[in-house]
C-alpha cells in the first residue's frame, strides 16, 4: 500500500522532473516530493511539467491544482478535474499516514525524502509509452515495467519486500495502471492542442563572444553566449573549420523569465591558437542555417551581425537621403 500510494499522485498531478526519452513538449510527467522531518511532521510537494514547461502546481492548503497556463486544463471537463483534483488530496493524505505507519517497519531513518516520477509520452514510432520511477533519499527504488512494480538494484531487500506488497493490491494497482496508461495518454493530447499556439512557437538566439578568466600562462578562456531561444534543444559548439572542438565545454541551460534559454559553451586554448577558431549554433528557429562567429573578427559572422548591420545600413541611408534634402531646401 506505501508504495502504491506514492505511485498514484505521480499520475494525477504534474510534476517537475525529466524523462530523457522525450525532449520539447512531446511528454507529460509528475512528481512528488515528500520530506519526512520526524514521525510527526511531513510536507509533500507537486508539479506538473509538458516537456521542459511547467504547466501545474500544488497548492496544499486548498488541496487543488494551480493551473500556470490558460491551456493547462487540456480538453478535460472541470468535472474530471475536480476528479482527480480529490483523488489527489485523498492520496496525499493517506501518503503521510502510510508513510509513518511504515517507517520503522522498513527501517526508515528520520528525516528522509521520497521522491516520485510517472507520465507518458509520444512514443517515436507512433502511440504512446507510459513510465513511473520511485526514489528514496535520491537513489532509484522502483520502477514500472509490464504492469507491475519492480525494485531497483539499488533499493535492496527493502525495495523487493516493499513491490512483493504493492503488487499484492491488485484493485488499487489497477486504478494506477488505468491513470498511467489511459487517463496520461488522453490528457497528453488534449494539452497540447490546447496548448500548441505557444508550444510550437520559435524564438532565434542571440550570440556573442566573449573572454573569460584566463586559465593559465599563455592561455585563453573563449566563451560563447547563446540566449534567448525557444524551444530548448541547441546545440553549440566551438570549431576549427569544419572541425569540432573536443575540448569545448558546454554549460547548463538556463532559463529566463520569458520561459527562453541561455547556454554557455567555453574553450581553455593556448593564446596563439585562439586565430581562426570560431562558435557555430543551430537551433530550430534558424530555418537550417547555423549561426557562426568568429574569434577575433571585429564584427562577428553570422545571422546575429546581419540582423544588426542591415537595419544599421538602412537607417543610416534614410538619414543621409534627409540631410542632403534639407540642405537643398535650405538653399533655395
Amino acid at each position: 500500500m506505501l508504495l502504491l500510494l506514492l505511485l498514484l499522485p505521480v499520475v494525477l498531478c504534474p510534476g517537475g522532473g525529466g524523462e530523457e526519452a522525450f525532449q520539447g513538449p512531446t511528454s507529460y510527467h509528475v512528481i512528488q516530493i515528500s520530506s519526512f522531518a520526524n514521525s510527526s511532521w511531513a510536507q509533500n510537494q507537486g508539479s506538473g511539467w509538458l516537456g521542459d514547461l511547467q504547466i501545474h502546481g500544488w497548492d496544499n492548503d486548498a488541496g487543488r491544482a494551480i493551473f500556470l497556463k490558460p491551456w493547462s486544463k487540456g480538453n478535460f471537463s472541470e468535472e474530471q478535474v475536480a476528479e482527480l483534483e480529490d483523488i489527489f488530496q485523498v492520496y496525499l493524505t493517506g501518503f503521510i499516514l502510510e508513510v509513518q505507519n511504515h517507517a520503522q517497519e522498513f527501517q526508515m531513518e528520520y528525516p528522509f525524502e521520497i521522491q516520485g516520477i510517472a507520465g507518458c509520452g509520444l512514443h517515436s514510432g507512433g502511440g504512446t509509452v507510459s513510465f513511473l520511477r520511485g526514489a528514496l533519499g535520491g537513489v532509484q527504488f522502483l520502477s514500472l515495467k509490464n504492469h507491475s512494480c519492480v525494485p531497483a538494484p539499488e533499493g535492496g531487500s527493502r525495495a523487493r519486500r516493499i513491490c512483493a506488497l504493492v503488487n499484492q493490491y491488485i484493485g488499487i494497482w489497477d486504478i494506477a495502471m488505468k491513470l498511467v496508461f489511459e487517463t496520461c495518454p488522453q490528457y497528453l493530447l488534449g494539452v497540447l492542442d490546447a496548448g500548441k499556439a505557444e508550444l510550437q512557437r520559435q524564438v532565434k538566439p542571440e550570440a556573442w563572444l566573449s573572454r573569460g578568466p584566463s586559465p593559465g600562462p599563455g592561455r585563453l578562456l573563449l566563451m560563447c553566449h547563446v540566449s534567448g531561444f525557444y524551444p530548448k534543444p541547441v546545440w553549440a559548439m566551438w570549431m576549427r573549420g569544419e572541425q569540432e572542438q573536443p575540448g569545448t565545454q558546454r554549460g547548463d541551460l538556463l532559463p529566463h523569465a520569458d520561459e527562453t534559454w541561455y547556454l554557455r559553451v567555453t574553450l581553455d586554448v593556448a593564446a596563439k591558437e585562439a586565430a581562426g577558431l570560431s562558435c557555430r549554433v543551430r537551433h530550430s528557429s534558424l530555418g537550417g542555417q547555423d549561426l557562426v562567429l568568429y574569434w577575433g573578427n571585429p564584427i562577428s559572422v553570422g545571422l546575429i551581425s546581419l540582423a544588426v548591420i542591415v537595419p544599421l545600413l538602412i537607417l543610416l541611408t534614410v538619414l543621409t537621403f534627409w540631410f542632403l534634402r534639407r540642405r537643398s531646401y535650405q538653399s533655395i
